[in-house]
């Protein structure tokens, strides 16, 4: 069964057609024998580097275009979307350990999640077992600090301005820093795979879902007296029970 996908042949094939060239003709000005081509062309021998290389500059074309494996399916279309972030809009998450405010959320199988965070886990046996789930994470510290822990690492301190970027899978917790009693980072999850929000929502457990109209604390070392005046606009979607960070 022939491959769908643009073979080596179909390109020297694509490219004799198009300049009118028989395999002998082909051959004659690659230096390639022509049972060679005939072989590369029905998809039964490939070409070497030096081969490779010899083809290109011997026809005049870029060794790259040899290698390219254009989609069949064309160009990709431009999604044009926005989305404007506020406090205000987010869905908030509340766990022992962090307030979530889930940033942009009316895009649907987003592959970046922008997540504002309120730290308040002040050591590592209160935050409990670390945190595994899939993709890649940046944090950026805006107020406070913070005390990164992970699988592999030694402990880090970051202040304001500071940011790490890690391996999601590897497990991991972030800690307010000595001295705060809150810190507030701005972190951004992306992944490769389908459902990020629906992964990074599982991890919740049965959070609290208490909705306020507040935005983040103006500072991250005073925790808000009162939550007031619930907002419609925000709903909570704590997942399915898996562990609560």
């Amino acid at each position: 069964m022939k491959p769908n996908h643009l073979t080596l042949g179909k390109l020297l094939r694509n490219l004799r057609a198009g300049n009118g060239w028989t395999l002998r003709e082909m051959s004659d000005r690659s230096g390639i024998p022509v049972s060679t081509l005939s072989k590369v062309e029905h998809d039964r021998l490939t070409l070497t580097y030096d081969k490779l290389l010899q083809l290109s500059q011997r026809l005049g074309i870029q060794i790259s275009d040899l290698f390219a494996s254009p989609s069949s399916e064309g160009p990709v279309a431009i999604t044009a979307r926005r989305s404007i972030g506020r406090v205000d809009d987010a869905i908030r998450v509340t766990t022992p350990n962090y307030d979530y405010y889930y940033l942009c959320p009316e895009l649907r199988r987003k592959r970046m999640v922008p997540i504002l965070t309120r730290i308040r886990a002040k050591s590592v046996e209160e935050f409990g077992e670390l945190v595994h789930h899939s993709g890649e994470e940046f944090i950026y510290v805006l107020q406070g600090k913070i005390e990164i822990h992970t699988e592999f690492y030694d402990p880090v301190v970051l202040g304001e301005g500071e940011s790490i970027y890690i391996d999601s899978n590897m497990g991991h917790a972030y800690l307010a820093g000595e001295g705060c009693e809150e810190a507030v980072v701005l972190g951004i999850c992306s992944s490769a795979a389908e459902g990020l929000m629906d992964s990074l929502m599982s991890l919740h457990g049965p959070a609290n879902s208490n909705l306020s109209e507040a935005a983040l604390p103006q500072s991250a070392a005073k925790k808000p007296k009162s939550q007031q005046n619930p907002s419609p606009r925000k709903t909570s979607r704590p997942g399915n029970r898996r562990r609560v960070a």
